[in-house]
């Protein structure tokens, strides 16, 4: 860590959300070391101009903090390799994105020396700027160890979200719960769009966009507050 608290931030994962994450934590006053190659990198030099893009074993051996985004299959066979041929450093933070995941599995990390930590905000990420609007009104879910959860927690309001403890061993009922919102509300507007458009409706989206939002914001008050009726 640098003398003022700010951090050397490497990216690994060039998907919708590691970018974000990168671009979220530069604008907090962090500098990003570098990122990892992916499928799109122009869409990546759009959030992120500025940053190296460079192999995984040179963005850890260039950070403090190393933010993981990759999906949830990858992670722990990325995290074990990377242990295998010794990249982690002692001291060096490590934070992955994943919802159903706690710190365990970055425990070949740990072992290394690293501090874990597992910060997933709450968004459905689109990978563009536009994200980082959504990441100023949004929760994210935090776990890490006691002595390191106010650094876990300090990081995600610089990402712009409130943090909200889970615990290691909630992770998979919290990611179960964001997997339903998500894929819930994906299925119901596709099934209701496909049955306008059917019956000629032109821009079903944009026709259903005021009642799916309303209908979604008053079932979310009622879930905060199930006497408001």
């Amino acid at each position: 860590m640098t003398r003022d608290g700010r951090l050397g931030v490497g990216i690994i994962g060039a998907g919708r959300v590691g970018p974000v994450i990168g671009a979220a934590l530069a604008g907090a006053g962090h500098a990003l070391t570098g990122i990892t190659s992916g499928s799109d990198d122009d869409r990546v030099a759009g959030v992120l101009p500025d940053a190296p893009v460079l192999d995984t074993a040179e963005v850890l051996r260039r950070s403090e903090l190393v933010v993981i985004a990759v999906p949830h299959d990858e992670l722990p066979g990325l995290v074990a390799g990377l242990s295998d041929i010794g990249a982690w450093q002692p001291g060096q933070l490590v934070l992955h994105t994943d919802p159903a995941y706690g710190i365990g599995v970055l425990e070949p990390a740990q072992r290394s020396g690293a501090i874990p930590l597992a910060v997933h905000p709450a968004i459905s990420f689109t990978g563009t700027s536009i994200d980082l609007r959504q990441l100023q009104v949004a929760f994210a879910a935090v776990t890490a160890p006691a002595p390191v959860l106010p650094i876990a927690q300090a990081l995600a309001v610089e990402i712009g979200c409130e943090p909200i403890v889970i615990a290691e061993h909630d992770r998979p009922a919290y990611a179960e719960a964001i997997a339903t919102a998500s894929e819930f509300s994906r299925a119901i507007i596709g099934q209701s769009t496909s049955l306008l458009r059917g019956i000629g409706v032109e821009n079903p989206g944009g026709y259903l966009s005021a009642l799916v939002q309303s209908t979604v914001e008053r079932a979310l008050r009622e879930a905060s507050d199930p006497l408001e009726l």
